[in-house]
């Protein structure tokens, strides 16, 4: 049930980088629509979509978790993951659940909206199409990659990404959701294979375009080998209009804080390196620009810091 009262928010994405985000903003009085990537094709996501042809299940499940309101102990269980010597190592079991939930139900959306009863979700999450897409690259020396883990090794630059079937739906919900958003935020996640595949499912993409509610992307901290080496702010930010054909972000939030070199480091050996805030650039696109040190490094591994973000952006709503 929506209360009318709440600021309505769609933030779409995928990959780690969705979900510690949703654990932040959860926290505040917001109406919260999580549509979320489905091009997933690696690790347990990928077997269980060979298998099953359902939908990959991965990166809604980390979103399912992240929004849910139950013991701690329930959701380490959903995110555990087998190590064993046989035909369940490396699934977690909250894939397993999702995937016997569509096969109960012929419909892993309706799967998605039950599990999140269950796991007393906070807002709604839904895939950005009910259905198996297939994540393309147009390579700069105009050769073709098919499929979302395969994308980012092949070593060169990409032109563009596009999915198959190019025709996908996406559920009436999530358009409506859009449609209603009092804000709507893009990111963080990998630019190419987390981020672009939402806005490339057609009604999605064109509704995000023609919303009225205010528009933010989320910028990276780092660039990734295989996606944005070298990538600046500003370029992530031609990347999507290259894709959506327009401009029509109203705002960034950057990181200007320093990565300690020890974390560099360790990124360097990933051929990744801090994004450059250019801010300049950034702001002759029109954009409204917010920056502040939003890292967090708590594990050794860079992220996010999901307080400071979500209280940038629940700032940006109560302005």
């Amino acid at each position: 049930m929506i209360n009318a009262d709440l600021p309505k928010v769609v933030i779409l994405g995928g990959g780690t980088g969705l979900s510690v985000l949703l654990r932040g903003i959860k926290r505040y009085p917001l109406h919260i629509t999580a549509i979320v990537t489905v091009a997933d094709d690696g690790g347990s996501s990928g077997r269980i979509r060979e298998d099953l042809r359902i939908p990959p299940p991965g990166d809604i499940r980390n979103v399912l978790a992240a929004l849910s309101e139950v013991e701690p102990l329930i959701e380490e269980m959903f995110q555990h993951r087998f190590r064993t010597n046989g035909d369940l190592s490396g699934h977690s079991l909250g894939n397993l659940i999702l995937a016997a939930m569509t096969n109960i139900t012929g419909n892993f959306a309706h799967a998605v909206h039950e599990l999140s009863r269950v796991l007393n979700v906070k807002g709604r999450v839904f895939p950005s199409a009910n259905q198996l897409l297939v994540l393309h690259a147009e390579m700069e020396d105009g050769t073709i990659v098919e499929g979302e883990s395969k994308i980012p090794t092949v070593g060169k630059k990409i032109k563009r990404v596009f999915i198959t079937p190019e025709n996908a739906e996406p559920l009436p919900e999530a358009v409506h959701a859009i449609r209603d958003a009092d804000l709507i935020i893009i990111g963080p996640g990998s630019l190419y294979t987390s981020i672009l595949p939402n806005l490339l499912v057609p009604k999605i993409g064109e509704e995000v375009l023609r919303a009225k509610g205010k528009k933010i992307y989320i910028c990276n901290l780092m660039t990734q080998a295989g996606e944005t080496k070298g990538f600046t702010a500003s370029e992530h930010v031609k990347a999507i209009y290259q894709h959506l054909r327009e401009p029509f972000l109203h705002t960034i939030i950057v990181n200007d804080g320093i990565i300690p070199e020890n974390i560099q480091l360790r990124y360097k050996g990933e051929s990744a390196e801090p994004v450059l805030f250019d801010q300049g650039a950034l702001q002759s696109l029109g954009l409204e620009v917010l920056s502040d040190s939003i890292i967090s490094t708590e594990d050794g591994t860079i992220r996010h810091d999901t307080k400071k973000v979500s209280e940038m952006i629940y700032r940006l709503i109560k302005r």
